[in-house]
């Protein structure tokens, strides 16, 4: 059985004004970030995968220090296009915008990917790192990504009845899911184990 930890990045600047941060804009964490990882506590594990944006790097550098990282650039945050760096107040009377809210959020964004690409990305993504780890042996893993990556991976893959915004997670927060491999082979479903917060691991989420 192959434990996996999908981790969102810790708080950037741009996360804290609840600004659209999507692959186009590579933020640290802010300072606040920093202090917010030292508030969870994450197990060991055998080999992370990181997406290159700058503020995943810092996030699993601190959760995980000294562990062997590896980058995987289809883990990127979705691109928001013309969305990108804005928050919802600047994007007020926006006609694209207000477009997008009524449908739910299902429509692609202007300039920018849809649900459905990035979705299959993500899950191209995660499923070379699965085979990585199936193929080396490993036991446990972590992918330090964000918050959307997360959503799309577990939308697709979990076995558990939820939608795609079911799978919202706050900064530093993530779940720990169970690869068996047979069953993976099979139908690319994975188990959601529990969810990671401040207060610790709670199996119940």
């Amino acid at each position: 059985m192959l434990k996996i930890l999908l981790i969102r990045h810790s708080m950037t600047a741009g996360n804290r004004l609840g600004r659209y941060i999507g692959s186009r804009t590579d933020e640290p964490l802010c300072e606040e970030g920093i202090l917010l990882l030292g508030k969870f506590s994450y197990p060991p594990v055998q080999r992370v995968f990181v997406s290159p944006m700058r503020r995943c790097l810092e996030t699993a550098g601190i959760l995980f220090p000294g562990t062997e990282k590896e980058e995987e650039v289809l883990l990127k945050e979705c691109d928001f296009g013309i969305f990108e760096n804005k928050n919802y107040q600047e994007l007020s009377g926006n006609p694209e915008y207000q477009a997008w809210i009524d449908s739910s959020g299902t429509l692609p964004f202007p300039e920018g990917e849809s649900q459905e690409m990035f979705q299959k990305r993500c899950v191209r993504g995660f499923a070379r790192c699965v085979e990585q780890c199936l193929k080396g042996g490993l036991h446990t893993a972590a992918l330090v990504v964000h918050g959307g990556t997360i959503m799309s991976i577990l939308g697709a893959c979990a076995d558990a009845d939820r939608s795609y915004f079911d799978w919202q997670v706050k900064n530093a927060q993530g779940y720990e899911v169970l690869v068996e491999e047979k069953k993976w082979r099979e139908s690319q479903k994975i188990q959601v184990a529990g969810k990671y917060t401040q207060e610790g691991f709670d199996k119940t989420w």
